[in-house]
C-alpha cells in the first residue's frame, strides 16, 4: 500500500504571520535574539493592574528573569538539556528546545514595580503589575 501524505507548504507559521499583522494586544518592542526562542503570552488589564500569564514550560523558577523599567516588561528563561540516552539506544526525534527563551513589550501604562508579584506553577509564569498611580497636574498661580 502506498502512503500519501499532504504538502503544506504553509504550515502554521504563516498563520503566525499573519497573525502578527492584525491582532495585536499590546506593541511589541524589537524581536527576541535570532539564537533566542519566544514564547507565548496573555496580557489581561483592569483599573488598577495587568495580569500577564506566559507559557514557559519545563523551567526551574530559578531560571526565569523579569525586569520591569516603567512601562517596558521584559521576560528571559534558560532551558538546560538533560538528556539521557543509554547505551544502545538511539534518538529519533527531539523537538524539545533548548537555550534561551526571550520575550518583551511595552505596556500602556507605567507599572508600579515595588507592588509587582510573580507566581510560577505548572509549566505558567503569572505576573501581577499594579499600574501606578496618574500624577495629577498641579496648577501655579501666577505673581
Amino acid at each position: 500500500m502506498v502512503n500519501v501524505t499532504r504538502f503544506t507548504p504553509f504550515d502554521d507559521s504563516f498563520d503566525e504571520l499573519l497573525r502578527g499583522f492584525f491582532v495585536r494586544p499590546m506593541a511589541f518592542e524589537g524581536s527576541a535574539p535570532q539564537t533566542a526562542q519566544s514564547f507565548r503570552v496573555d496580557v489581561r488589564e483592569d483599573d488598577n493592574a495587568y495580569t500577564v500569564h506566559a507559557d514557559i514550560p519545563g523551567v526551574k523558577k530559578e531560571d526565569i528573569h523579569v525586569t520591569i523599567d516603567a512601562d517596558q516588561i521584559a521576560i528571559s528563561a534558560e532551558t538546560r538539556n538533560e538528556r539521557e540516552v543509554k547505551e544502545g539506544e538511539r534518538v529519533l526525534r527531539a523537538e524539545r528546545h533548548y537555550g534561551k527563551i526571550y520575550r518583551a513589550f511595552t505596556l500602556g501604562q507605567a507599572v508600579d514595580e515595588d507592588k509587582a508579584a510573580a507566581k510560577y506553577a505548572d509549566g505558567v509564569l503569572e505576573l501581577t503589575l499594579p499600574k501606578k498611580a496618574a500624577v495629577s497636574a498641579r496648577r501655579l498661580s501666577i505673581n
